[in-house]
């Protein structure tokens, strides 16, 4: 009967374990001390997801960046001059139920297929130009998926998981895998990528090992790369001056 109820209370509130969703008011007002433009896109089901497009003057191309499961664009814009300052203008999305974004998640295939609407969108304004999908964290698994499907010229992960329903069973022990909602199989979506792919993951990271990334390395094309950030956590990567000295050398390519 105790194994019934926790079965049953993991698998009524998955979204909100795997999602925690920053809630922003409809009237919040985005600042940042650089241009960029808000965007309200309405998803498969007329739920509108919100995304800012943040702008340089001649853009070499598009970044369009998955954040991590916590925190919203009031937080995850101020990582934008990282990328602007290389020449490329960068959209960060709100996933469902996040910042100003409208519904609430609740399984991977509404995940996905919001995804799908709001990358077409976004991306058509760039059809000359380069698209670069970065994923952080539980955004990795998002971008591989989106990058197998969409052929971007880069694909870039931070603190990447090798497998979501291997990863979760370590905080939901027990819990049967074909109850998951959630399954975000990076290692099967990330053979299918034929963009260069390239791995960042920090030696000390206590919530995604290193192996992961070490695990992915050895399945993804010879020619792509993992970077080791040494005496790096989960959290920071933008900041993190080896990343970001890498990163200049990958978008200038």
């Amino acid at each position: 009967m105790i194994y019934l109820l926790y079965v049953g209370y993991v698998y009524f509130n998955q979204a909100e374990m795997v999602f925690i969703a920053n809630k922003l008011p409809n009237n919040y007002k985005f600042e940042f001390n650089q241009n960029f433009e808000e965007f309200n896109i309405p998803s498969y089901d007329g739920k509108k997801q919100n995304g800012l497009l943040f702008k340089t003057s001649n853009p070499k191309g598009l970044i369009f960046y998955l954040h991590g499961n916590a925190g919203s664009l009031d937080s995850w814009g101020n990582n934008a001059k990282i990328f602007t300052d290389l020449g490329y203008d960068i959209f960060f999305l709100d996933y469902r139920g996040f910042g100003k974004s409208e519904g609430k998640i609740e399984n991977q295939e509404q995940v996905f297929r919001d995804l799908n609407v709001v990358y077409d969108k976004i991306a058509s304004k760039y059809k000359n130009n380069q698209k670069i999908i970065i994923g952080y964290s539980i955004g990795t698994g998002l971008a591989t998926y989106l990058a197998s499907i969409k052929n971007p010229d880069k694909l870039i992960l931070q603190a990447p998981f090798y497998n979501f329903l291997e990863l979760s069973s370590g905080s939901v022990p027990y819990f049967p895998n074909f109850l998951k909602k959630f399954q975000f199989e990076t290692n099967k979506y990330i053979v299918k990528v034929k963009a260069p792919i390239y791995l960042f993951h920090g030696n000390q990271d206590q919530l995604i090992s290193y192996d992961n990334s070490f695990r992915l390395r050895k399945i993804i094309k010879a020619t792509d790369s993992l970077f080791t950030l040494e005496n790096q956590g989960h959290l920071g990567i933008n900041d993190n001056s080896n990343f970001q000295e890498k990163l200049k050398e990958i978008l200038k390519n």
